[in-house]
């Protein structure tokens, strides 16, 4: 029995890397469902049906609690997922609210009515999906009021990440950028709403410029299971080591995840 980490394909491993370095002794069981990525261009039935199957198979797995590490699944199924029950002694959680908490300031597990922040222009780059389903800002809308958000979605990101197109992907950074920005000018922080996107971090930073705080998630994440798992230590879970499943070919996802990681990672087939 582990704790488990759906993404549909490699960008959930910097969410992985980061409750490593947070939580060395928590076992793990990924599932990257590369065969089907990326997730940012479908439909939100084909989404939900898609992550209730991956969710399932780390079930399988012995995995009590799952962890979301794809802001497409998150926002397109998660709430779907809770509202149609989950088997008794399950957990599934997404990586959106502990974002939206640090961009608002506002403490894990503050159910207060939403109030002023001190933020009040937000600039979201996400996938397609996920800004179509306006789930960052129905969650936002929780905790804070006042808030302008104005939504990116950036085509085609993901696709060259995943294929170690890094050229391409600093164009299209710079692309998203320059397209947002033509919007809303001079945004107080900068929210990276997909998992891969991490790895884009700092061509994020030097586009936008100083004065924009950037978030992205995986840290955010770690912090935020740790605190729940000092509440909830029954959803450890226990095991040796870390597990990698993937339903693409397994080597060419390994080679795949190597170099996108910066060191050996060992996918098998799911």
């Amino acid at each position: 029995m582990a704790v488990g980490i759906f993404d549909s394909g490699l960008g959930g491993l910097t969410v992985h890397e980061a409750i490593t370095r947070a939580l060395p002794d928590l076992p793990l069981v990924y599932f990257g469902d590369s065969a089907n990525a990326p997730y940012g261009v479908r439909d939100p039935d084909d989404i939900y049906a898609l992550t209730c199957k991956g969710v399932a198979r780390l079930w399988q797995e012995g995995c009590d609690l799952v962890i979301l590490a794809c802001n497409t699944a998150s926002a397109a199924a998660l709430r779907r997922m809770q509202e149609a029950g989950l088997p008794e002694g399950k957990r599934v959680l997404g990586v959106f609210v502990p974002l939206i908490e640090a961009v608002t300031e506002r403490q894990w597990g503050d159910n207060s009515p939403p109030r002023e922040v001190a933020v009040k222009h937000v600039a979201l780059f996400a996938t397609p999906a996920t800004v179509s389903s306006r789930a960052f800002q129905r969650e936002l809308a929780f905790r804070a009021v006042g808030v302008d958000v104005e939504a990116q979605p950036c085509g085609g990101l993901v696709d060259a990440i995943e294929q170690g197109d890094l050229i391409l992907a600093e164009a299209l950074v710079r692309s998203h950028v320059e397209a947002l920005q033509r919007r809303m000018p001079r945004p107080e922080a900068a929210v990276l709403g997909c998992t891969h996107y991490p790895l884009l971090e700092e061509i994020f930073q030097d586009e936008l410029g100083p004065h924009v705080r950037v978030f992205s998630q995986a840290s955010l994440v770690a912090v935020s299971l740790t605190d729940y798992l000092e509440r909830h230590p029954g959803m450890r879970g226990s095991g040796a080591g870390d597990i990698y499943l993937t339903t693409g070919d397994a080597a060419r996802v390994s080679r795949q995840a190597t170099r996108f990681m910066r060191r050996k990672i060992a996918f098998v087939a799911a």
